[in-house]
């Protein structure tokens, strides 16, 4: 049985551990309404350029003129997985729902014997993968230094992207990250960016552009556009994650504070009776010393 001393020293040090939950909680709910503005404002943009993309794609259809992005290399034999998760640790299942829906993919295209490539953006994804695949690395995003996304680290990802395409060392690209619904819910989600595909938006038919006329042609547009429609996928992606990690860091932290609040009072409880036991105890020897004189 723990002596007094040892309780005691306990609770004071799970009252600190509380104070540290709460204040990164607190954090958390700050930096959570700035990511969750960001990732919603977003959204407008990303689905009406992919409505766009959409509709351009559609009136390619598969034309031999039509750029590679868009169209592939014809093979699916080697897959790029670019896996996106944060820095830091502390926000729950974030990082491992996303590692582990990544694995699913991997063990999927081996299965029909398939090349896996990986590609990390965060520290703990590829913590989480390097264990079991590391063989399977190409490389990795170091984004720690970085205080606030901005589309000039999506575009440097997006280049990499880009760059591993054009020199042939993959014929698919899928991104994995973690779409922002609220605070408890959070989807680990996999979107395929090479070969682009583009969903037209809700209402909107495929073939809506041949109510346009575009001006160069359409297979011009979409070269133009393509890698452009890469970097706002990999943007939003990250978005979508910042929203997420900070939304699954103030729910960690918030269960945190509240388990530390009920050990502190189990221990309580604890303390409370063990120094009674004692303090009966040494009344029974006084007692029993004045009852032997």
């Amino acid at each position: 049985m723990p002596s007094l001393k040892d309780l005691k020293l306990r609770i004071e040090s799970v009252k600190s551990t509380r104070k540290i939950t709460k204040a990164m909680q607190m954090v958390a709910a700050a930096k959570l309404r700035r990511a969750q503005e960001a990732a919603e404002e977003a959204r407008p943009y990303a689905e009406r350029f992919n409505a766009v993309m959409a509709g351009l794609a559609a009136s390619v259809g598969g034309s031999d003129s039509a750029p590679k992005l868009l169209s592939g290399t014809g093979k699916d034999d080697v897959h790029l997985l670019v896996v996106m998760t944060a820095e830091r640790g502390l926000c729950g299942g974030f990082n491992s729902n996303i590692a582990r829906l990544a694995r699913q993919k991997i063990e999927e295209l081996k299965t029909k014997g398939k090349t896996v490539k990986i590609l990390t953006v965060g520290k703990k994804g590829r913590d989480a993968l390097k264990r079991d695949h590391a063989s399977l690395f190409v490389g990795h995003v170091d984004l720690s230094e970085v205080k606030r996304l901005g589309y000039a680290d999506a575009q440097g990802i997006a280049r990499k992207i880009l760059d591993r395409f054009d020199a042939g060392e993959f014929d698919v690209a899928t991104i994995f990250y973690s779409k922002f619904v609220n605070v408890v819910t959070q989807i680990p989600t996999a979107q395929q960016v090479i070969p682009a595909a583009f969903e037209a938006a809700d209402g909107e038919e495929a073939g809506a552009s041949t109510l346009y006329d575009y001006e160069p042609g359409e297979e011009e547009i979409l070269a133009d556009l393509l890698p452009r429609g890469v970097a706002t996928q990999v943007f939003s992606a990250l978005l979508e994650n910042g929203a997420s990690e900070q939304g699954a860091r103030m729910s960690a932290m918030d269960n945190a504070t509240r388990n530390a609040g009920e050990m502190i009072d189990k221990l309580t409880i604890q303390y409370n009776r063990s120094r009674q036991a004692v303090i009966t105890n040494e009344l029974i020897e006084i007692i029993s010393g004045a009852e032997a004189l």
